[in-house]
């Protein structure tokens, strides 16, 4: 008899979807799991992000006072093993709307698609395009938006954190219909792994009309 494959818990267990708003009552319990899992997943390169509770604490507050904001989990038995976040761009800091102005698009216009995390173990189940989806499709849901964005670090080629294995997911980006915009750029300060304090940081935005 051939032998029975085991299950892998990693790749084979059934994964739950909750999805919330920043007027949803049950949000604020969520994010303890959801600060933690940001620390986790950006500790990697290229963001390389060297997290505290008490930053994220502060950080995710931006989407418990949108109550536009979406956050959607996604769930092994209770633990949040990715997330996606989005919000409009007008309740998002000056430092992110600034690139907008100065190009003449209203942030009015723009529903910012804020991040992604999913741990490695759990990637290439199909996931990050429900990301995309849930994010456009809340835009979509709240009108009145022409465009999505987002925005990545932009690291140097010769970064010496930089894994020899590490592949930008730009391919990814322009599947799912971004196009990289080098005009739209701003800086955001965090402290990355080894450095002593927060540094500035270029980031570079994405854009799809809807």
């Amino acid at each position: 008899n051939p032998r029975t494959q085991k299950p892998n818990p990693m790749t084979d267990s059934p994964l739950k979807v909750l999805r919330l708003t920043g007027a949803d009552p049950e949000l604020p319990r969520w994010l303890p799991a959801l600060a933690a899992l940001r620390i986790r997943v950006f500790r990697d390169f290229p963001y390389l992000y060297d997290g505290t509770l008490e930053y994220e604490e502060n950080y995710l507050k931006t989407y418990t006072d949108c109550p536009e904001s979406v956050v959607v989990l996604v769930l092994d038995g209770e633990d949040v093993v990715g997330a996606t976040t989005g919000l409009p761009l007008a309740a998002e800091t000056d430092e992110f709307k600034r690139p907008f102005v100065t190009a003449g698009i209203a942030p009015d216009d723009v529903f910012y698609c804020a991040e992604s995390v999913l741990l490695p173990e759990y990637r290439g189940r199909g996931v990050y395009k429900q990301f995309f989806s849930e994010r456009e499709g809340q835009a979509r849901a709240l009108g009145g938006f022409t465009h999505t964005s987002f925005c990545c670090v932009q690291r140097p080629a010769d970064h010496p954190l930089r894994p020899a294995d590490y592949k930008p997911l730009d391919s990814v980006w322009r599947h799912f219909g971004y196009t990289p915009r080098p005009d739209l750029v701003t800086t955001y300060p965090w402290q990355d792994i080894g450095e002593a304090e927060e540094t500035e940081k270029p980031m570079m935005f994405w854009l799809k009309p809807l």
